[in-house]
C-alpha cells in the first residue's frame, strides 16, 4: 500500500514557508513545478483510489488548483502577521513575528490544510494539522474556517474544533478551547458531523484558558476574559468575565475539592 509520507509533506511545507515569506526563508530550489510535483506525488496516495489510471486527471487538476490558490494563501498569512504586530506590544518588527511566533507556523499549516480540504483532498489536511500540533502545541482542525488578521498570542494549548467559524480581527490567548459541548448520534450510535463548535464574529478577543463550547455565537467587538466556561450566545459589544471565586474554609484529612 502506498501511503502519504511525513517527510514529503515536510518538504512541501518548507516550500510553502518560502513562498509566503521569501525574504525570511529564501529557497533557491523553489519553483511552482517543484511544489506541484511534490504535491502531486502525495495526492496520488490518497485520491482516486477507484481509478485504474494512477495518473488520473483529477489529481493534476487538484494540484493546479492549489498552485492557483497560493497568492490568496500568502495574502491571508501576511494579514495574520500584521495582526500580531497590531495586538502585541512586545513585538519589535515583522521579522520577530515571522521567525519566532509559533502561531505563524500553526496558521501556515492550517491555511494550507484548509485549502486542500476545500479541494476535496482526504487525509493529508489532517496529517498537516497534527504536524503543526506537534510542533507548536496549537491544535486547529483543518475544517475550521478562520478569517483575516487572526492572531494567537503564546499559543500553547489552543484547540479549535472542526466546525468553528472565526471572523476577521480575532485574537486568542493560550489555552483557549473552541470546542463541542455534546454530540448528536444516528440510530446506530455513531456521532453525526453536525455544526457543534462556536461562531466567533469579528473583532473578538478571548483571554487565556477560556472554553467556549457548543454552537454558540460570540457577537462582534466582544471581550471574553480568562478562565471562563461559556456555553451560551453573547451579544455584540459584550464583556464577559469569570464569576467571583468561592472560598472554602479548608479541608479535613482525606477530603478533596
Amino acid at each position: 500500500m502506498h501511503l502519504p509520507s511525513h517527510t514529503e509533506l515536510q518538504k512541501i511545507m518548507r516550500l510553502m514557508r518560502s513562498i509566503v515569506f521569501p525574504e525570511y526563508y529564501p529557497n533557491r530550489d523553489f519553483s511552482d513545478q517543484i511544489l506541484r510535483g511534490l504535491l502531486y506525488s502525495q495526492l496520488s496516495t490518497v485520491m482516486c483510489k477507484s481509478c485504474s489510471d494512477s495518473n488520473a486527471a483529477c489529481i493534476g487538476q487538484t494540484a493546479d488548483a492549489f498552485i492557483s490558490a497560493l497568492p490568496e494563501l500568502q495574502r491571508l498569512l501576511l494579514t495574520d502577521v500584521q495582526a500580531a504586530l497590531h495586538n502585541d506590544p512586545a513585538v519589535t518588527d515583522e521579522a520577530e513575528v515571522i521567525l519566532c511566533y509559533p502561531f505563524v507556523t500553526a496558521m501556515l499549516y492550517h491555511r494550507t490544510a484548509h485549502c486542500l480540504l476545500q479541494l476535496g483532498v482526504p487525509l493529508l489536511p489532517r496529517m498537516l494539522s497534527e504536524m503543526a500540533h506537534s510542533e507548536t502545541g496549537i491544535d486547529i482542525h483543518p475544517a475550521a474556517t478562520i478569517g483575516e488578521y487572526f492572531c494567537i498570542d503564546h499559543g500553547t494549548g489552543v484547540v479549535i474544533g472542526a466546525t468553528t467559524i472565526i471572523g476577521n480581527h480575532v485574537m486568542l490567548y493560550q489555552g483557549v478551547t473552541l470546542g463541542a459541548r455534546n454530540f448528536t448520534y444516528d440510530r446506530n450510535g455513531h456521532p453525526l458531523d453536525l455544526p457543534r463548535h462556536p461562531i466567533i464574529q469579528d473583532h473578538v478577543t478571548v483571554y487565556s484558558n477560556t472554553s467556549i463550547l457548543g454552537r454558540v455565537t460570540i457577537g462582534h467587538d466582544t471581550v471574553v476574559g480568562g478562565n471562563v466556561w461559556l456555553t451560551h450566545d453573547v451579544p455584540p459589544h459584550s464583556r464577559v468575565m469569570q464569576q467571583r471565586a468561592i472560598q472554602s474554609p479548608g479541608f479535613s484529612d482525606g477530603d478533596g475539592i
